[in-house]
């Protein structure tokens, strides 16, 4: 050892030492004795807190410290910490010369010779100011963020782990599925999906499709905490560190079961509004048809009747009589489907239904078959409502008979009344109110949703051919309508079918039109008829029976004719014509005019829809197409004195 070159070596380096320092700017390094006073001083200090080194040294270091730091006590604990544990670090507020304060980071490291005894402390303070107020910031972002999150009600926003646990909750969570935070953090998110769902792996798809694409939009249902389920709308994003790691996801969820619903009742609105459409198109198709067919059937009942009371033979009689059978079968399907276009006339009185059915049960049980049971069930009180009663009984055997034969291998019919309170539009377009409701109900096959749309369609039948003409729904469905009601049928394969009539409940009096009968005095009828056949068959049918007839095509002609002749006694017209005036007001014309002439009125078309285009014709004798010899005699008979 050589002692000389070693002391030299040794001053050398600690020159350099403090010069090092010294020097240091960014940090306030120097010394403290053992009680806290300043014993050297560096650039970085004076830089930082203003004080030259002339200021400082042999003062406390308290005199940093912010006022409430000292009373506190701090600046004795750190001396203290640093020479019990061998170290003190902290953050804090520290004042400079000038008052001012910085955020410091401050570290305290005690300073001891080789025996252990306390020279003193070193300390290194650095202005973090800046640093911690960004920091500051960011917390403060982020916690106005979080108090953001939580204060959404109207959507759940919350976090999850990589693997699909729960990490965070907001109040809209809370709110729409009913669970707490501590009970679902943690919990995996899967627990919101359907049974259905689940199995099908849905929630890890979620997650999958997410991770793959950054983000993922659905619509499916979930489920609460309380079991009852929502339409939700989610969305989930990826979030990823600044490397590209997965680190979880952000999920967004709205309860959207309310505008579900709405566009749910708006489609049912829609599609209510199409059918109803529809069935009042093809009503007025078929109402047209049947109004033509009666023109030509009527040609036809004519002829027929005036040949047999021409006819010389047993042959020519039994010809013309198959014939009329056919005329009249014809007919009959003419009044079908005018009750299905809601043009056929109805005789509507005050009925109990539960007395109507209860009286009609014998009908309704021999309709059955063996193997299948009638179950009727009657309302508590009276099910009082405006009715045709012949009409009601034949729609109700019609309904029992559908469900007869939708139970091949047996089964049970009920047929039961209530009466029900609606609100408007719960059913079809009724309005609000009472109503009497009538169901036929069977367990038998049932029908599709698309045989259901149809089903009261005129001609439509899924039964084989010659087992049905398609027209017994139609009928129910257009007496019921035309009696203020709606028809509602309810279906699935193999599930039974349920027809519910509802008819409203009754509250007035219906005002039924007598019509006087006496002897017929007429002897010329003047015939207004636009139809060029009918016109001939109907003339030929009121000579056979002893009358003059006169004819006119239209109310013009037949104006000229009454100021021409005086032997006119009746007249017989049309009601609907092409051109110039209608059958009703050339009545009324010759009511006025010649009111010693009688008027009858024919059409096919029913009261109620010639009322409704041309007003009320009470006044006038009528009679509908196709008409008999007899319905003729009897109108003519109605109009003598």
């Amino acid at each position: 050892m050589i002692p000389s070159v070693g002391t030299k070596t040794a001053l050398s380096d600690a020159q350099r030492f403090e010069l090092l320092v010294t020097s240091v700017r960014d940090y306030a390094i120097y010394m403290l004795d053992p009680d806290g006073y300043i014993a050297s001083w560096n650039t970085g200090a004076q830089r930082f807190k203003g004080y030259v080194a002339a200021e400082i040294i042999g003062k406390h270091f308290s005199m940093f410290y912010t006022e409430e730091d000292r009373q506190a006590g701090v600046p004795q604990r750190a001396l203290r910490t640093a020479e019990e544990h061998g170290k003190f670090e902290a953050e804090g507020w520290r004042v400079r010369k000038d008052g001012t304060r910085f955020w410091a980071s401050v570290v305290i490291d005690p300073i001891r010779n080789e025996a252990g005894e306390l020279l003193g402390f070193a300390k290194i303070t650095r202005d973090i100011t800046e640093r911690m107020l960004a920091n500051e910031a960011l917390r403060k972002s982020e916690e106005q963020f979080r108090i953001l999150v939580q204060g959404v009600t109207d959507y759940a926003i919350y976090m999850l782990a990589p693997t699909g646990e729960i990490v965070s909750w907001n109040a809209g969570a809370a709110r729409i599925k009913g669970y707490d935070q501590s009970e679902i953090i943690g919990k995996h998110f899967s627990c919101f999906y359907t049974a259905e769902d689940s199995a099908s792996g849905a929630p890890a798809t979620m997650l999958a499709t997410a991770a793959a694409e950054g983000r993922v939009e659905r619509e499916g249902w979930r489920v609460r905490k309380d079991g009852t389920r929502f339409w939700a709308h989610v969305v989930v994003d990826a979030i990823r560190g600044e490397d590209g790691s997965l680190i979880g996801f952000a999920k967004v969820t709205r309860d959207m079961t309310e505008r579900k619903e709405a566009v749910a009742a708006i489609e049912r609105a829609n599609l209510a509004l199409f059918q109803s459409q529809k069935m009042e198109a093809i009503g007025q198709l078929t109402g047209g048809i049947a109004h033509d067919f009666n023109n030509l059937l009527a040609v036809v009942s004519n002829g027929l009747q005036v040949l047999a009371t021409q006819s010389r033979t047993h042959l020519d009689a039994k010809m013309i009589q198959t014939m009329q059978r056919a005329v009249d079968r014809g007919a009959s399907l003419t009044q079908q489907l005018l009750s299905f276009a809601r043009q056929q006339p109805l005789k509507a009185e005050r009925h109990d239904l539960n007395a109507l059915i209860r009286d009609f049960e014998p009908m309704l049980r021999r309709a059955g078959r063996e193997g299948v049971s009638i179950d009727i069930r009657s309302a508590a009180g009276p099910a009082l409502t405006w009715v045709d009663a012949p009409r009601f009984e034949a729609a109700l055997l019609n309904l029992v008979v559908n469900a007869r034969d939708a139970l091949p291998d047996g089964g049970r019919i009920g047929v039961s009344t209530q009466t029900v309170e609606l609100r408007a539009g719960a059913v079809g377009g009724l309005p609000k109110g009472s109503y009497v409701r009538v169901s036929v109900a069977d367990n038998g096959v049932g029908m599709p949703a698309e045989v259901v749309s149809r089903a009261v369609e005129p001609f439509f039948t899924t039964k084989e051919p010659g087992k049905g003409t398609g027209l017994g729904l139609s009928q129910v469905y257009g007496f019921i309508t035309q009696s203020g009601g709606e028809v509602v049928i309810t279906s699935a394969p193999n599930e039974g079918t349920t027809v519910d009539l509802y008819l409203p409940e009754a509250t007035g009096e219906v005002q039924q039109t007598a019509v006087r009968s006496t002897q017929l005095s007429v002897e010329t009828v003047l015939l207004v008829e636009d139809e060029a056949d009918v016109l001939t068959g109907a003339a030929e049918l009121f000579r056979s029976i002893g009358y003059e007839v006169v004819t006119a095509t239209n109310a013009a002609e037949a104006t000229i004719v009454l100021g021409t002749r005086t032997d006119i006694n009746i007249v017989f017209s049309d009601v609907v014509m092409p051109q110039g005036k209608s059958g009703i007001e050339l009545a009324r014309f010759v009511k006025s005019t010649y009111p010693d002439i009688k008027v009858v009125l024919t059409s096919a078309y029913p009261l109620a829809t010639l009322r409704r285009e041309h007003g009320e014709i009470g006044e006038f004798v009528f009679v509908h197409k196709p008409y008999r010899l007899s319905d003729v005699a009897r109108a003519l008979r109605a109009t003598a004195v």
